[in-house]
């Protein structure tokens, strides 16, 4: 089954993130956060199952940029 992991670099470590089941982990490396969230997602799902639906749909997963000030926002636009 085939889940996505979301690693981002905090202060000192990478998080990562499954969201298909909300769980996070974290390691020194990427490496390490992906290995760590991969357990952990594996005893969530030894441990609660697996919720019905989750690793049969298609997850696509991008980034946009938003906006801090909506007043710059809209003078950008005009």
């Amino acid at each position: 089954m085939d889940l996505t992991a979301i690693i981002k670099k905090g202060e000192k470590q990478y998080v990562a993130l499954c969201p298909e089941l909300d769980v996070v982990s974290q390691g020194i490396t990427v490496e390490e956060a992906l290995k760590n969230i991969k357990e952990a997602v594996e005893l969530y799902i030894e441990e609660m199952g697996l919720p019905e639906g989750i690793g049969t749909q298609e997850m696509l997963v991008t980034s946009f940029e938003v906006c801090q000030h909506a007043e710059i926002c809209v003078s950008n636009l005009q």
